[in-house]
C-alpha cells in the first residue's frame, strides 16, 4: 500500500482500482490448445496475404474453447483479423504481423459512433484475450500518413477520410497485452474502448515523429487499466485517456481507475488526459515516468465542447528533460491560453470541471515553458496541489482561473516572471 499512502485523503480510489494496482488485472486463464496459422496455409513470407489462414487458426482455437494462436518467425501480411474470447494471440520473436498495404482491405465500419475502418487487429465483446510475445505488429502506415497530411483537421474523429487504427479492443473484459512491439499504425495504435480490466505491460509502441495521430495507447471510456513499463516514441500522444467525442450527444462512459507506472516517453505529445472527455475521467495514478524530448509532459486538456467531471489524479515521481511544456492543464484546447477579457459562459453538459490534481516529486529541466494551469471563468480548475515540484524553463508558470496550493515548489524561468498570476488565480505556494 506504500504507493497509495500519499494524498490518499485527497484522491478517492475505488477498491477494484487498488486491487488492479497491487495484484495486476487482466491475467487471463486460457485453454492451452495451440493453433498454428501455418497449418491453415499461412506462408509468413512477407508477400503472401495470410489473412484467411490467421483468422482460421483463431476460429479453430475459439471452437475448442480457447488457446494460443502462435505466429512463428516470419512476416505475415494481413488484412484485418478479429480475436475471439479465450484467445492468446502470441507472436514469437522474429514474427511480424504486417498490415496489408492495400487500403481497400480495410472495410468500413462504425467505430466510436462514427464512420471508420476496421482495425488490423480487433475484438468486440470478447472476454479473456491476450496479445503476447516478443514479435511485432506493424500497421504499415506510411501511405495513410501521406494522405492525412493533406487534410485539414485530420486528427479529429469524423473529419476527412478515415484511417484504420491498429488494435481496438471494443467492449472487452479481462485483457492482457504484454511483451510485443507495436508500430506504424495509420492512426491510433492501441485502443481499449469501453473495456474493463486491462493490463498493458512491457510493450514498445513506436512511429516516426512526423507520423500524424499515431498515439501509443488510448484508453477510451474504459476502466480498471494498468499500463506498466510502456516505452513510447510516436508522432502524437504517448498516452491519451479519452471518453466521448467532441459535441457528443451522450451518454458517454468515463475512463476511470487507471494506473500508469514505470514508463519512458521520447518523441510524442506526452501523457494526456483528453482532449475528448465528454464522459469524464476519474481516479488516475501516474508514477515513475521519464520524459525526454516530448512536446508536452503532463497534460490535462478539454474545452467547452468536450468536457465533463475530470479529476482525482496523482502524478508523482516524474522527471522531464527537454520537454516543450512541462505541465499543461487547460480547458481551452486546442488553444492553451484564454483570450483577453474572457467572459464566463453558461454551464452545460459538456462544460469541463477539472479538480483534485496532485503533482508530487516532479522535475523538469530544459523546457520551453514550465507550465500553464488555466480554467474557464465559469468553471475554474480546483484543488491543484504541487508538492516538491521543480521546473526549469525558458518561460515560467502561468495560472488563471485556478486554485493552486503546495509546498517545495521552485520555478526557474530564464525570461520573465517565474509565476504569472492571471485573472481568477488563487495561488498559495511555498
Amino acid at each position: 500500500m506504500n504507493c497509495l499512502k500519499t494524498h490518499v485523503a485527497r484522491v478517492w480510489l475505488a477498491p477494484i482500482f487498488v486491487a488492479a494496482l497491487l495484484c495486476g488485472a487482466g491475467e487471463t486463464l486460457l485453454a492451452q490448445a495451440t493453433c498454428d496459422p501455418r497449418t491453415f496455409g499461412a506462408k509468413g513470407d512477407g508477400v503472401t496475404k495470410d489473412t484467411q489462414a490467421i483468422q482460421s487458426a483463431i476460429d479453430a482455437c475459439a471452437a475448442k474453447g480457447g488457446g494460443i494462436v502462435r505466429l512463428t518467425a516470419g512476416t505475415y501480411v494481413s488484412a484485418p483479423i478479429v480475436l475471439k474470447s479465450n484467445i492468446d494471440f502470441h507472436l514469437d520473436k522474429g514474427a511480424t504481423l504486417l498490415g496489408s498495404p492495400n487500403h481497400a482491405d480495410y472495410p468500413p465500419q462504425t467505430e466510436f459512433h462514427l464512420p471508420d475502418l476496421q482495425p488490423l487487429v480487433g475484438a468486440i465483446g470478447a472476454t479473456n484475450i491476450a496479445i503476447t510475445g516478443e514479435g511485432t505488429i506493424d500497421g504499415n502506415g506510411e501511405s495513410w500518413w501521406k494522405e492525412a497530411r493533406g487534410v485539414k483537421d485530420h486528427g479529429i474523429l469524423g473529419v476527412g477520410k478515415p484511417r484504420p487504427k491498429l488494435i481496438i479492443l471494443d467492449h472487452c473484459k479481462h485483457v492482457r497485452v504484454e511483451g510485443v512491439s507495436i508500430k506504424n499504425s495509420p492512426m491510433w495504435q492501441l485502443v481499449p474502448y469501453y473495456s474493463d480490466d486491462v493490463v498493458i505491460k512491457k510493450i514498445r509502441v513506436t512511429a516516426p515523429p512526423d507520423a500524424p495521430n499515431t498515439d501509443a495507447v488510448d484508453p477510451f471510456s474504459s476502466s480498471n487499466i494498468v499500463i506498466d513499463h510502456l516505452y513510447a516514441d510516436t508522432g502524437d500522444d504517448d498516452i491519451a485517456i479519452k471518453s466521448g467525442p467532441i459535441n457528443s450527444p451522450g451518454p458517454d462512459d468515463p475512463s476511470k481507475n487507471i494506473v500508469i507506472r514505470d514508463c519512458t516517453f521520447l518523441h510524442g505529445h506526452g501523457l494526456s488526459v483528453g482532449s475528448e472527455l465528454s464522459g469524464g475521467a476519474q481516479n488516475i495514478l501516474a508514477e515513475r515516468i521519464h520524459f525526454d524530448g516530448t512536446d508536452n509532459g503532463i497534460r490535462v486538456k478539454a474545452n467547452r465542447d468536450r468536457g465533463n467531471d475530470v479529476g482525482n489524479f496523482v502524478f508523482r515521481d516524474i522527471d522531464m528533460k527537454n520537454v516543450k511544456i512541462a505541465v499543461l492543464i487547460s480547458e481551452y484546447y486546442p488553444k492553451v491560453m484564454p483570450p483577453d477579457n474572457e467572459a464566463p459562459q453558461a454551464v452545460g453538459r459538456l462544460t469541463p470541471h477539472f479538480h483534485d490534481i496532485v503533482l508530487e516529486n516532479v522535475t523538469a529541466t530544459g523546457s520551453g515553458t514550465a507550465g500553464v494551469i488555466v480554467g474557464l471563468p465559469e468553471s475554474p480548475v480546483l484543488g491543484v496541489v504541487l508538492e516538491n515540484v521543480k521546473l526549469s524553463a525558458e518561460k515560467g508558470l502561468s495560472i488563471g482561473y485556478a486554485e493552486v496550493t503546495g509546498s517545495g515548489v521552485t520555478v526557474t524561468a530564464a525570461t520573465g516572471d517565474a509565476i504569472t498570476k492571471m485573472a481568477g488565480a488563487k495561488v498559495s505556494l511555498k
